[in-house]
């Protein structure tokens, strides 16, 4: 198994309106990833538990919500692993959108 991608994303929203953003934004950012389907999200508590698949790979992980950042943990299949770099700023930039913008 590969190391997990980690990824920290700082917010001023506290934990409540954190998880209340990314409880509908996983789904959405989804739909704007033509090759990205979501398989699985579910919460337990402040933790958002995940399963995507893209080209035709699988990908688990979780969210940890935090008063003042959001940490995502994925592991990415080895075929998966050269976009690593890629996957990481993708996901900088939405989770930076989705805690960020006004809603």
């Amino acid at each position: 198994m590969s190391a997990p991608l980690v990824v920290s994303i700082p917010h001023r929203l506290g934990r409540e309106e954190a998880a209340r953003r990314l409880k509908t934004g996983l789904t959405r950012a989804a739909t704007n990833v033509p090759m990205l389907k979501v398989d699985e999200e579910r919460w337990d508590g402040d933790r958002m538990i995940f399963r995507v698949r893209a080209m035709g790979q699988a990908a688990s992980g979780h969210v940890d919500v935090a008063e003042d950042h959001v940490t995502v943990e994925v592991v990415l299949p080895w075929l998966l692993q050269r976009f690593a770099e890629v996957a990481q700023a993708a996901i900088k930039s939405r989770g930076n959108l989705l805690l960020t913008k006004k809603s």
